[in-house]
């Protein structure tokens, strides 16, 4: 009789396989702590109030706010009013990076947010629900001396959700409203050395535009980007990793067809676990080096949420395959209450998805969370998925609770056995048990070591060695589940180790009875595993 190679190898094994993938998960951690640098870079950065007196303001040319070819530029609003500059002649100037600077493909994304410094004035408040209107250009090129080539030109609307803390008398004229930041452009790719913004705030009393928005006095951004020394630890990692998962898959898979038996449910999804942590391994991103790929983001998203739908359907069938009744046991159909959550769920977050940054692949500073309706349809999405998500975890919850109390109610049986064959059996339960646990503690890991990354500086100091928490939670993180679907492909492939029935019941000492309350219904000789016989029902309880 033939099992799963985790009913047939020893404790001593077990210990040792263990071991290594303990290892291996510790030098994940490490590679990210110690090698990598942290995930991202923050730049911030100051714009350049530039004069254009042009009738055709953008058609004609860029404004650079520093440099040989720099803007006519002003200090403050304050100067404008005396040389009779108007509030449409005015372009907010940036550059990206910094000068002596260059951006590199490397990054792999640029994400901004936008921080307006706005003044009090009596007679130019701030109105309730306002909304800035800006004209936004975005230019690039890969040389100092070359021209700069027009990326995207976009009217941005955001609104300001400003307070203002002190009383609003003519003695605090001059002070800074407390402004929330916004969204203000996000790109999947960093093809080009350098990039350069012109923003302008254009005023229309008669259509309301930008009136009542109070007096604007600078434009600051914030670049975040992926650091370049922790991208090439990140390919490195998806790099060796596709390989390993790839290769026991493939083995995984064999040992399947080779048995006289169609593979049942249980097998099928852990493969299925296999190609959707392959899927996510793939180091396509090695390509965004040398080409100017913008759905990379979307295309990481997309992959993620296969392999995360994937990974929590595999526990509610592995747990239901241990705990259904022989007639619903094997059909995906029997799951669908479970799996239902999980699909509505995936569907609602991939249409969210698609509505941010689809939508960012044509237009860079879109965001669904600008206007009233997208916020609306925003959070509609977001909340089915949590209450799907919440619905999963009660299901998988009762289910863990049922299995646990179907073992226990197995276990009876095990007095009436031989001493041999009590603790094999015994032996395992433990191991089932064990791999729940396991699966238990991966997810709190996962969960803590985000809480810990979120509520840390990024890094910790022991010492002289800096440690990257961060870094070490992606990597980390990352490498753990590669780990998990390797050991469930490893230890959940079948058993090549065949029992006679003289064997298995001469030299164990079992009679033929206590066989026979085990495996009732299971006319395979090579046919699901033992811990999958043991703990079923029968259908006439």
């Amino acid at each position: 009789m033939a099992g799963a190679i985790i009913e047939n190898m020893s404790t001593k094994k077990l210990c040792i396989v263990g071991g290594i993938l303990l290892v291996f998960q510790i030098i994940a951690f490490l590679v990210g702590g110690l090698i990598a640098p942290g995930p991202t870079t923050a730049v911030s950065y100051l714009s350049v109030k530039c004069v254009d007196v042009r009738k055709n303001h953008h058609k004609t040319k860029w404004l650079m706010p520093w440099g040989p070819n720099q803007c006519d530029r002003i200090r403050d609003i304050e100067e404008a009013i005396p040389r009779e500059i108007e509030a449409n002649d005015i372009v907010f100037s940036v550059h990206i990076p910094l000068p002596t600077m260059e951006m590199s493909p490397w990054f792999q994304f640029m994400l901004f947010i936008l921080q307006l410094d706005i003044a009090f004035k009596l007679n130019n408040q701030i109105r309730e629900n306002a909304e800035v209107s800006m004209d936004v250009s975005l230019a690039y090129r890969d040389d100092t001396f070359a021209e700069w080539t027009e990326m995207a030109h976009e009217r941005v609307p955001r609104k300001l959700k400003c307070t203002f803390t002190s009383p609003k008398t003519p003695e605090h004229e001059g002070r800074y409203y407390e402004c929330d930041v916004l969204p203000f452009m996000e790109i999947g790719s960093v093809a080009h050395k350098y990039y350069l913004l012109n923003i302008r705030l254009p005023v229309n009393e008669k259509k309301k535009i930008n009136v009542g928005i109070g007096e604007i006095k600078d434009i600051r951004l914030v670049g975040i980007h992926q650091n370049g020394g922790f991208t090439k630890v990140w390919f490195a990692m998806k790099t060796f990793l596709t390989p390993s998962i790839f290769i026991i898959m493939v083995w995984y898979w064999r040992r399947i067809t080779m048995m006289s038996r169609p593979p049942v449910l249980l097998e099928k999804v852990i493969f299925a676990l296999g190609i959707s942590m392959t899927f996510i391994n793939i180091p396509v991103e090695w390509f965004s080096i040398g080409f100017d790929w913008t759905w990379m983001l979307l295309f990481g998203d997309i992959r993620q949420g296969i392999f995360y739908a994937m990974l929590l359907s595999f526990w509610i069938i592995f747990c239901g395959e241990h705990m259904m009744d022989q007639h619903e046991r094997n059909h995906i159909a029997g799951y669908w209450k479970q799996v239902g959550p999980i699909a509505v769920g995936s569907f609602c977050l991939f249409i969210f998805d698609m509505c941010e940054r689809g939508v960012q692949l044509t237009n860079p500073f879109y965001s669904i969370w600008t206007t009233d309706v997208g916020t609306e349809l925003a959070m509609a999405f977001i909340i089915v998925a949590g209450i799907c998500l919440c619905l999963y975890f009660l299901f998988l919850c009762f289910m863990v609770f049922q299995v646990f109390r179907n073992i226990s109610g197995k276990q009876s049986s095990l007095p009436a056995m031989s001493k041999v064959r009590r603790l094999h059996y015994e032996g395992l339960i433990f191991r089932f048990k064990f791999l729940m646990l396991i699966t238990l503690a991966c997810a709190a890991m996962t969960v803590i070591f985000f809480i810990v990354s979120q509520v840390t500086e990024g890094h910790w100091k022991w010492g002289g060695v800096t440690v990257q928490v961060n870094s070490a939670f992606f990597t980390g993180i990352y490498g753990m589940w590669n780990l998990y679907v390797f050991a469930l492909m490893f230890l959940y492939a079948p058993s090549h180790k065949n029992y006679g029935d003289d064997q298995s019941n001469g030299d164990l000492g079992v009679h033929s009875g206590e066989e026979l309350q085990l495996t009732t219904t299971i006319t395979h000789v090579d046919g699901p595993t033992e811990i999958y016989k043991l703990t079923r029902k029968e259908a006439q309880e």
